[in-house]
C-alpha cells in the first residue's frame, strides 16, 4: 500500500490519540492531572475576593451609590465590586461545570480527550484572560462571562475529559486510576491560590491591587500545562488489556456489567437517577461544610483556639487577626483531606466495592455529623477538627469513585458521557450546600441562637440528607438486561471507531515499512494484550515530576499553615 492512498487523519482526531504498542498507560495519569491541576484553581477563586473589592480603592472600597441600580453596577468603574457580586463567579463556575459536562459528554466520546482537553485549555485560560481585561477596565459582568461562563465550560470539559480513557487503561484498577486524576482538582486551589497571593503582591501598586496582571499570567501557565497534557493523552486499541490481568468471570459480581448501555438509555433507568441522588446529597453535605470552615471554626470556638474563656464577638481586632490564621490552617487541613480522600476511598473501593464504600460514606458520615456539636459542645478542637477531616476526605472521595460506580453499572463504552450527565448533580449541589448552610445559620443567628451554636441545626440536617443518601445508594440495583446494548447495536457504534482504527493502522504500516519494515511481535490491532514498556522509564519519571512537584509544593504550603491550628 502506497502513502498516496493512506492519508493520514486529522490531527485532532479520535483516532490519531490510539497508542502505538508499548505505550505506557502510567502516562495518562500525569496527562490527566495536568489538566486538573489547573481547572482545580475554580475552589480557589475566593483568594481574589477581597482585592478585587477595592480595585477602585485599593487601601479601602468605594462603595457605590445606595440608589445605584443593578445594570448600572454592570458597567460603573468609579465605584468597588461587593464580594456578593464576585461570588457569582463561583456558583457559575460549577453550574457551568455540570451543565457543560452534560451536554457535551457524547461528544467527547466521538471527538476523544485530545480535542476535549485542548478545548478545555482553550476556555479557562481564556476566560481568565478575558477576566483580566475586565479588571482592567473594571467591567464585571466580563468576569462573569469569562472565568464563570467560559471558564466554566472550560472546566466541565476539563474534568470528565480522562475519566473514560483512564477506566478503559485501568480495568483492573478503575477507581485508583480516576482517584489519581480527580485527585487533582481537588488540589489545584491549593496550589493556584498560594501562587495567585504571591503574584499579586508581586504585581501590586500604590495604584494597582496586582489582579489582572496575575490572571494574564497563571493563563499562560495553566495554557502550557494543559497543552502538554492534553496532547499526551492516548486511548487504548480495541480489546486492549494490561499485561497479565483476566477479566473475571461475568457471574462474580452483578454490580460489576461486561457489557455496555447506550447513554440515551442510561440517563432514563432507575440507577442513574438514584446515584444522581447519592451524588448530589453526599456533595451538597460536603460542600457546604467547605464553603464555611474559616468562619465555623472561629465562631464555634472563639477565644478558645487561643486558650482565653471568650467567645467570638468578645474578641478584639488582634485576636480576631489571630484565630483567622488559625481557621486558614484548619481550611487547608481539609483541602489536604479532600485531595487525599479522592486517592485513599477510590483506591479502596477497587477492594470494597462501589456500592459498600457509598454506604461507608453516609453511615460514617451520619455519625460524625450527629456528634459534631457534641465536640464543639465539650469545647475539643481535636475531635471536631478529626471529625471534619474525614468528612471532607469522604466528600472527595465520592468524587473520584462515582466514575467506576458508573462503569459498573453501565459499563465502559460511553461512561464519560454519562459521568457527564451526572454531574448536574454537582451542580445542583453547588447551589444547595452553601444555600442550607448559610441561611440556616443566619436564621438561628436572629431567633437569637448564640453564634457557637448556630451551626447545630445544619449539622443534624446534614446528617439527614445522608441518610436519605444512604437508603438511594441501598436501592440500587443491577441493570436490566432488556437495556444492554446487542452486539449488532455495539457494532454499529463502534463501527466508525474501528474503520478510523484500521485507518491509522494501515498509515502506521506504511510508515514502518518505509523504514524497516513491519515490526514483527507489535500488533496494533485488537488482542494486543501485553504493555511491552517501550516508554522510557525517565520519560515517565519527568511526566509525573511535572505534576509531582507544583502538588508537593502545594501541599507544603498547605502543611505550614495547618501547623498554627494545633500550637
Amino acid at each position: 500500500m502506497s502513502l498516496a492512498t493512506v492519508a493520514p487523519p486529522p490531527f485532532l482526531s479520535r483516532e490519531r490519540t490510539i497508542a502505538r504498542p508499548g505505550f505506557s498507560r502510567w502516562l495518562v495519569p500525569p496527562a490527566a492531572l495536568a489538566i486538573h491541576l489547573c481547572i482545580g484553581m475554580a475552589y480557589g477563586f475566593s483568594v481574589f475576593w477581597l482585592p478585587l473589592s477595592r480595585a477602585v480603592g485599593i487601601t479601602a472600597a468605594v462603595a457605590c451609590p445606595a440608589d445605584m441600580g443593578f445594570f448600572a453596577s454592570l458597567f460603573a468603574t468609579d465605584c468597588d465590586w461587593q464580594i456578593s457580586q464576585l461570588g457569582w463567579m463561583y456558583t457559575l463556575f460549577f453550574v457551568l461545570l455540570g451543565s457543560s459536562a452534560a451536554l457535551w459528554g457524547g461528544w467527547l466520546e466521538h471527538a476523544g480527550p485530545r480535542k476535549a482537553g485542548l478545548v478545555s485549555a482553550f476556555c479557562w485560560c481564556g476566560g481568565l484572560v478575558i477576566s483580566a481585561i475586565g479588571v482592567y477596565f473594571h467591567q464585571i459582568w466580563m468576569l462573569w462571562i469569562g472565568s464563570g461562563v467560559i471558564g466554566g465550560i472550560g472546566l466541565g470539559l476539563g474534568y470528565i475529559s480522562p475519566v473514560s480513557t483512564l477506566i478503559k487503561w485501568f480495568p483492573d484498577k478503575r477507581g485508583m486510576a480516576t482517584g489519581m486524576a480527580i485527585m487533582g482538582f481537588g488540589g489545584g486551589a491549593m496550589i493556584g491560590a498560594p501562587l495567585a497571593d504571591i503574584l499579586m503582591r508581586y504585581f501590586a501598586t500604590p495604584t494597582d491591587v496586582g489582579v489582572w496582571q496575575t490572571f494574564l499570567v497563571m493563563a499562560a501557565i495553566y495554557f502550557v500545562f494543559m497543552v502538554a497534557g492534553a496532547l499526551t493523552y492516548r486511548v487504548p486499541a480495541e480489546g486492549w488489556l494490561p499485561a497479565g490481568w483476566t477479566p473475571p468471570p461475568p457471574s462474580a459480581n452483578a454490580m460489576v456489567t461486561h457489557r455496555h448501555v447506550h447513554l440515551s438509555k442510561a440517563w432514563k433507568t432507575p440507577q442513574f437517577a438514584l446515584l444522581w441522588l447519592v451524588l448530589c446529597l453526599n456533595v451538597t453535605a460536603g460542600i457546604g461544610v467547605l464553603g464555611v470552615a474559616s468562619p465555623m471554626l472561629q465562631e464555634v470556638f472563639g477565644g478558645r483556639l487561643l486558650g482565653l474563656d471568650l467567645t467570638f464577638s468578645q474578641l478584639d481586632a488582634a485576636q480576631t487577626a489571630q484565630i483567622a490564621a488559625i481557621a486558614a490552617g484548619f481550611t487547608g487541613l481539609l483541602s489536604l483531606c479532600n485531595i487525599g480522600g479522592r486517592f485513599f476511598w477510590a483506591s479502596f473501593s477497587d477492594k470494597l466495592g462501589r456500592k459498600m464504600t457509598y454506604a461507608v460514606f453516609f453511615v460514617l458520615g451520619f455519625i460524625l455529623y450527629a456528634t459534631v456539636p457534641t465536640a464543639a459542645s465539650m469545647g475539643s478542637v481535636v475531635l471536631f477538627v478529626l471529625a471534619f477531616c474525614i468528612i471532607l476526605s469522604m466528600y472527595g472521595g465520592g468524587f473520584a469513585t462515582i466514575p467506576a460506580y458508573l462503569a459498573d453499572l453501565f459499563g465502559t463504552h460511553m461512561v464519560g458521557a454519562i459521568h457527564g450527565r451526572l454531574l448536574t448533580a454537582w451542580a445542583t449541589a453547588g447551589v444547595l450546600g452553601p444555600v442550607l448552610v448559610n441561611y440556616i445559620r443566619e436564621y438561628q443567628i436572629a431567633s437569637g441562637v448564640a453564634r457557637a451554636d448556630s451551626y447545630n441545626q445544619t449539622m443534624y440536617i446534614m446528617a439527614g440528607l445522608l441518610v436519605l443518601g444512604f437508603i438511594c445508594n441501598l436501592l440500587v440495583r443491577p441493570v436490566a438486561e432488556k437495556l444492554f446494548m446487542t452486539d449488532e447495536e455495539l457494532k454499529k457504534a463502534g463501527k466508525q471507531v474501528k474503520e478510523e482504527d484500521e485507518v491509522i493502522a494501515d498509515f502506521e504500516d506504511v510508515e514502518e515499512e518505509g523504514k524497516d519494515g513491519p515490526i514483527p511481535g507489535t500488533p496494533y490491532r485488537p488482542g494486543a494484550t501485553a504493555e511491552t514498556a517501550t516508554t522510557p522509564s525517565v520519560v515517565i519519571a519527568f511526566a509525573w515530576l511535572v505534576v509531582g512537584v507544583p502538588l508537593l509544593w502545594g501541599v507544603w504550603i498547605t502543611l505550614q499553615k495547618t501547623v498554627l491550628l494545633f500550637q
